[in-house]
């Protein structure tokens, strides 16, 4: 399955993948199988909006491999474009299915991210999910940019422990920017940046109930938990989004890197 074979939208000039959580999986299989090297961006809202404001963020989600909508109001713009069968391809929702799928094809896996502890907290807890499950390394990286010698660590590691995917949880856009720069370099088939789904899965934050994140109102439950982090951006990129979104839909502005950069 060719990325050129996955229908793509557009959302504020983000190119975002139109795809079901099944046709994330098996891309995720073809690119393993032929050891290929890219990566995934799980994007809502929040991603989107950050694009706005950085053309070099811009310029990775439209070189990823996927870009999968994570957020319902994406879903529910590319349904409006045609896309009736386009789902949510939320970030936790993917690794757990790609945890159950490699308890069949014996993918390995690798955590990059989290805060202190929460890696290898994240693989203690999907083992004992997925018994079987192939973890063969975790790293919490420091707040700060990777030095030389840690990005050289780092690529020997990855290239010891030969994991098939790694899941990056660093939150957007620090994410993003970890894989568009070491996609070239770490020796792996594919990068998936999940940010929360790491603090989810190791039972550290809370996530939202179900009918709260099938009604696009996840944001909502984040916001009341961890209000002096999350309540800036949402009460600033929400209704932007709107906004924005309202504006292409009727033509009346133009997305994309030129006019992100001004050009």
């Amino acid at each position: 399955m060719a990325t050129s074979e996955l229908p793509r939208i557009d959302v504020l000039g983000v190119k975002v993948s139109a795809i079901s959580m099944s046709q994330a999986i098996r891309f995720i299989d073809v690119v393993i199988a032929e050891s290929q090297r890219t990566y995934v961006c799980v994007t809502g809202v929040h991603g989107v909006m950050e694009c706005q404001r950085d053309e070099d963020l811009l310029r990775i989600h439209n070189s990823a491999g996927l870009v999968t909508p994570d957020g319902m109001p994406l879903v529910w713009l590319g349904r409006t474009a045609g896309m009736r069968h386009m789902q949510r391809v939320y970030g936790p929702d993917l690794m757990l299915a790609m945890c159950s799928r490699s308890l069949e094809t014996g993918y390995r896996h690798f955590f990059y991210g989290g805060g202190p502890g929460v890696a290898q907290l994240l693989a203690e807890r999907l083992r004992q999910r997925f018994p079987g499950l192939q973890v063969v390394g975790t790293y919490t990286p420091p707040f700060r940019p990777l030095e030389q010698r840690e990005e050289e660590e780092l690529i020997r590691w990855v290239s010891e422990t030969r994991p098939d995917v790694m899941w990056v949880g660093l939150s957007t856009p620090k994410q993003e920017k970890f894989m568009g720069a070491m996609v070239g370099r770490l020796p792996v088939p594919v990068m998936v940046g999940v940010g929360a789904a790491f603090d989810f899965h190791a039972g550290t934050k809370p996530q939202a109930p179900v009918w709260m994140q099938r009604s696009g109102l996840e944001w909502v439950f984040r916001m009341a938990t961890e209000p002096r982090r999350l309540a800036l951006r949402y009460l600033r990129n929400n209704p932007a989004f709107v906004v924005l979104a309202l504006a292409q839909q009727l033509g009346l502005k133009r997305f994309g890197v030129e006019a992100v950069s001004g050009r």
